[in-house]
């Protein structure tokens, strides 16, 4: 292999580490609080984040980050204390977002071939830079979750009972949403902003099949991200196809092959 292969094969498999522990974390929180269409949500109305890197010549990971924080956080006062209009919310911020970024692109002169990669996914889009940059990103949240693990545990499980012993919520459901949009800054450079929702629920489902404790489920999501990553990344290399679809592609199909085996297993166990 030549020498910039083996460069992107190694800027691959410290992404996978990295967008695995961030999917794993912020994966549990999504599951178990049933955020997974606030995700979706924060994921395409991040689009407009790269329309404005690309329209004003800016850092676009760094212009992703700032808007996509802006829109959930936007998103997170909204429905904070409304949760059951949060879906007329999410959507007209999602629809927005996208808006923002079409017209943009559309207003930038020149060709803008980078651009699907952002859509399904590019490790080619990922430099030294990035890395270091998702490196950081991926520190910051596991230093939030630390400090605040108990708390979140308890609101992911109950948040009247949570209220009542004291906790803030609306800080923690705020802190929440800020670590969605950190962790879809980081995996649309992975699988792309129209695959993102898939990576942050599929594994959290799968884990939670076995998982007794939300430490367990966090470790378990992790191992599936990770698996379906390398995997993935291998299938894309092999068979030069976009990073982003292949991963999703291994993740269905190991969850798939995972849920028959365990259904069948419990059926010859029952006899």
């Amino acid at each position: 292999m030549s020498p910039a292969t083996i460069e992107l094969l190694k800027n691959a498999m410290i992404i996978s580490v990295l967008t695995s522990i961030v999917c794993g974390i912020v994966g549990t929180l999504v599951y178990s609080n049933r955020l997974t269409f606030m995700a979706g949500g924060i994921a395409h109305a991040a689009y407009g984040g790269i329309g404005l890197g690309i329209f004003f010549n800016k850092n676009i990971l760094a212009t992703l980050l700032i808007f996509t924080l802006c829109m959930s956080l936007i998103m997170a006062l909204l429905t904070n204390k409304q949760r059951e209009k949060s879906d007329s919310v999410i959507g007209l911020l999602w629809a927005g977002g996208m808006a923002l970024g079409i017209i943009l692109l559309d207003l930038t002169p020149g060709y803008h071939g980078d651009i699907m990669s952002y859509l399904f996914g590019s490790i080619l889009i990922v430099s030294n830079e990035n890395i270091l940059f998702m490196l950081i990103l991926t520190i910051l949240t596991i230093l939030i979750v630390l400090l605040n693990y108990h708390k979140f545990e308890a609101i992911s499980f109950d948040h009247e009972f949570a209220a009542a012993r004291g906790i803030n919520v609306s800080l923690l459901y705020l802190l929440m949403i800020m670590l969605i949009a950190i962790a879809v800054v980081m995996l649309i450079q992975l699988v792309g902003i129209i695959l993102v929702i898939a990576l942050l629920s599929i594994p959290p489902y799968l884990s939670s099949y076995s998982a007794k404790t939300m430490k367990s489920m966090i470790l378990m999501s992790f191992l599936w991200s990770l698996i379906s990553c390398i995997l993935g990344m291998t299938v894309s290399f092999s068979l030069n196809l976009s990073s982003g679809a292949s991963i999703i592609a291994v993740s269905v199909f190991l969850g798939f092959m995972y849920l028959v085996f365990k259904k069948i297993f419990m059926k010859i166990a029952e006899k």
